[in-house]
């Protein structure tokens, strides 16, 4: 089963990381203040990365680097990968 990484800018322009099966109805639970406290007092304002992982235990991994990084590695990691996370989203209105 493939699972999704992704990350969340906020509107108060903080990043949150977090791992799904289904990164669509993940956000949407984001959108209404569920499944991470987190994002319950900072609301999601898009998705800024996402990449596909073929399981969970990897995904898990990518996960853990990524919330390693500083503020301006992450910034790094979303500029160089904006073109394919949004060719991945360019049919969504999310």
């Amino acid at each position: 089963m493939k699972y999704f990484v992704y990350i969340i800018q906020t509107v108060d322009d903080t990043l949150y990381c977090g791992i799904a099966k289904n990164i669509f109805e993940r956000y949407k639970k984001h959108l209404e203040g569920k499944g991470a406290k987190y994002l319950k007092s900072h609301k999601p304002q898009k998705i800024v990365y996402a990449d596909i992982f073929e399981d969970k235990s990897s995904a898990l991994k990518e996960e853990f680097k990524i919330k390693s990084l500083t503020r301006q590695e992450k910034n790094n990691l979303i500029e160089k990968n904006k073109k394919r996370t949004e060719k991945f989203f360019i049919s969504l209105d999310i």
